[in-house]
C-alpha cells in the first residue's frame, strides 16, 4: 500500500528510521530543533550530509526557503557546511521563535522554558495573555508547539489530554531539553539570516550566485492540500513557479517532496533527476518520499533507493 507524505508526520520524530546507507536510528542525530514540526526533516539529515561531502567545493551559504523547525540549516552551521544559513519562513508563530533567536533571545527563551512550571491552568493561563514582544510571542509558540496534538500550531489543534504515558499535557515538554537547545543554537544565532518572507521571493535573489545552496522542503501539493491547510497555516505555494526558479539557480538545490504523480512530471519537465528513498515508523508502515536535484547519482550506493517508474498516459 503506498502512503501520502500526510500519514508520514510523526509527532516525535525520532520514531522515524530511513534507509541510508543503512537504516538510521533517528534518535542518534544530534536533536537541535526545539519544535515538534509535523513533516520536519530530522530523519533525512544524513542524506543531507552526503549531499555536502560529494561537492567538489564547499559552499558558503545555505537558503532554506520553507525553514520550518530548521534541523536541516542547524545542522548545516553546526557542523560548519556552510558560513551562513538564511532561513525563510512565512508563518508568524514559528517566525517570531527564529526571529527571537538572531535578536538575541535565545538564552531568555531558555530561562523562561525552566521557569515555567507547566499545568494545564498556567498554560490556559499564559496563552490568554497579549504578548506583544517577539521574544513571548516566541515562548507562547513553543508552549503551544509541545502540548498540542502532534505538534500543529494551525488553528483548531486541541491540547493533549492523555499524552505519553499518561503525563498529560507535560509529555512532551522537557524544559531542561529545550533549554539546552536554545542555549545551543544561541551559539550559531549570528550566522543566522531570518526572513520572514516568501520563500519563493527570497530563492530569487540567491539565483544567481554559485556559491549558495538550497534544501528545498515545500508544502503540499494539489493532492495533499486537505491536510496542508490542517498542519500548516501557509500552506499553498506555486509549485511550477518553484520548479521554474530551481531550474534558473547558478548554484545547486537538494529537494524532498511527497511522492506524487504530479510532482514527478514537473520534474521530468523541467530535466530534474528523481530518486525516492523509504522511510520506516515504528508501527512498520513503509512509505517513500521523493528527493528531486540536478544530479543524485551520490544516492545510487543506497540500498532500496530507486528512480521513480514512468507511468505513461493520464495526464503526459
Amino acid at each position: 500500500m503506498t502512503l501520502t507524505r500526510q500519514e508520514s508526520l510523526f509527532p516525535n520524530m525520532q520514531d522515524a528510521v530511513v534507509a541510508h546507507p543503512k537504516p538510521v536510528n533517528v534518535a542518534s542525530i544530534p536533536q537541535r530543533s526545539p519544535f515538534r514540526y509535523p513533516g520536519g526533516k530530522t530523519w533525512f539529515v544524513p542524506v543531507f550530509r552526503n549531499w555536502f561531502a560529494q561537492k567538489p567545493i564547499k559552499p558558503v551559504i545555505l537558503v532554506e526557503p520553507f525553514a520550518g523547525g530548521g534541523i536541516i540549516s542547524l545542522t548545516a552551521l553546526f557542523e560548519n557546511l556552510v558560513q551562513r544559513a538564511v532561513m525563510v519562513e512565512l508563518d508568524e508563530d514559528i517566525a517570531a521563535v527564529w526571529q527571537a533567536v538572531v535578536d538575541g533571545q535565545a538564552e531568555w527563551l531558555a530561562w523562561r522554558i525552566q521557569s515555567f512550571d507547566l499545568t494545564r491552568e498556567t498554560l490556559l493561563e499564559e496563552l490568554s495573555r497579549e504578548n506583544g514582544e517577539i521574544r513571548e510571542k516566541a515562548f507562547h509558540t513553543i508552549l503551544r508547539n509541545r502540548t498540542s496534538h502532534g505538534g500543529i500550531l494551525a488553528g483548531g489543534s486541541g491540547l493533549l489530554k492523555h499524552g505519553e504515558n499518561g503525563k498529560g499535557i507535560r509529555s512532551r515538554w522537557y524544559p531542561q531539553t529545550l533549554a539546552k537547545r536554545f542555549s545551543g543554537i544561541d551559539e550559531v544565532a549570528g550566522r543566522i539570516d531570518f526572513r520572514q518572507e516568501d520563500g519563493l521571493k527570497v530563492m530569487q535573489e540567491y539565483a544567481d550566485r554559485s556559491d549558495v545552496v538550497f534544501f528545498i522542503d515545500p508544502p503540499y501539493t494539489a493532492g495533499g492540500k486537505k491536510a496542508g491547510k490542517r498542519l500548516y497555516r501557509h500552506s499553498e505555494i506555486d509549485h511550477e513557479r518553484l520548479f521554474e526558479i530551481c531550474e534558473s539557480v547558478a548554484g545547486d538545490f537538494l529537494m524532498t517532496y511527497d511522492n506524487a504523480e504530479e510532482v514527478k512530471q514537473m520534474a521530468r519537465r523541467h530535466s530534474f533527476q528523481m530518486r525516492l528513498i523509504p522511510m520506516t515508523n515504528t508501527h512498520n508502515a513503509t512509505m517513500e518520499e521523493l528527493v528531486i536535484g540536478k544530479d543524485l547519482s551520490w544516492m545510487d550506493s543506497y540500498p532500496a533507493v530507486h528512480e521513480p517508474e514512468v507511468v505513461y498516459g493520464g495526464g503526459h
